[in-house]
């Protein structure tokens, strides 16, 4: 009888923010650890189909960098990065097509709707969702006599605009979407994007009330490996310049940080390794992660 007053309680506590999310959109970077282990897996389609039944609007931009990677293996082909972003020549952006669309995408969709959901699997480039344009960057001398010189990373792209159109008519008919980061430039070429600036990027675009990043971590901890459970849009420069946020988590706080500048309410970052993560950050006072607010 305990646990089942305990299990109402909990539910109870979940209702204000049942109330104050309904027919919001709430935009989720899947990807890490939550992708690979299959009780994760099974427990993020779940989450997802709860969140639709409840009342919001999830919707779900996936990664799949270790599962192209293992494709590129089996070609002998070894992956080349710069700056942490994958260098894609023509070969290379044909086989993350194929994976990231054909096979990651469709899986996750599978899953979804075996489950109990209404899922439809998106590339960026249908219905023009995802515009881009090849990303341009620059070396990082360490002789200040040497200017930063243009790298060619191939077709790895930048969001230019997101065409909300076919998203808003999924919405409509109660799907939901799931969608794979790739772009497409002004001559139809296709782009590899990373997963979280897509994600960012439709979050700003549909006015989500929420972004949330899977990662493989708690989430940004401080110089005594203390979680961070909040942090504000104004202190991101000096915690970058601090070295508390530094590496790979860079990024992924630039991409709430763009976030937040388009609207965005709040973004989190949250360890997918946790069971629920995404339903524990957002429906309990405490949450698991970081958020980032403004």
């Amino acid at each position: 009888m305990h646990e089942s007053i305990a299990k109402a309680k909990v539910l109870i506590e979940s209702l204000p923010y049942i109330r104050e999310f309904n027919e919001k959109t709430v935009v989720i970077k899947y990807g890490g650890h939550a992708m690979v282990d299959e009780n994760l897996k099974r427990n993020f389609a779940l989450d997802i189909i709860l969140m639709k039944y409840i009342g919001l609007n999830p919707v779900i931009v996936h990664g799949g960098g270790p599962q192209i990677n293992r494709f590129l293996d089996k070609m002998h082909v070894t992956p080349s990065y710069i700056q942490g972003m994958r260098v894609t020549d023509g070969e290379t952006m044909d086989v993350v097509e194929m994976v990231l669309v054909g096979k990651v995408n469709k899986e996750i969709v599978g899953l979804i709707n075996h489950c109990g959901g209404k899922a439809v699997g998106l590339s960026g480039r249908d219905g023009d969702l995802v515009q881009a344009k090849k990303m341009q960057i620059h070396s990082q001398p360490d002789d200040a006599d040497h200017p930063p010189e243009l790298i060619d990373l191939g077709r790895v792209g930048e969001v230019t605009r997101i065409n909300p159109e076919i998203l808003q008519t999924l919405d409509e008919q109660d799907f939901i979407p799931v969608i794979a980061p790739v772009g497409v430039g002004e001559d139809g070429q296709a782009f590899n994007i990373n997963a979280d600036l897509v994600a960012g990027a439709i979050a700003a675009e549909l006015n989500a009330v929420k972004l949330v990043l899977l990662t493989d971590v708690e989430g940004v901890k401080n110089e005594r490996e203390k979680l961070l459970s909040t942090i504000r849009r104004n202190e991101i420069e000096q915690l970058i310049d601090h070295g508390v946020i530094d590496g790979g988590m860079i990024p992924k706080v630039r991409c709430c940080q763009s976030a937040l500048n388009g609207g965005v309410i709040k973004t989190h970052i949250i360890d997918g390794r946790q069971e629920h993560a995404i339903l524990l950050e957002i429906f309990t006072p405490e949450g698991i992660g970081t958020e980032i607010v403004s």
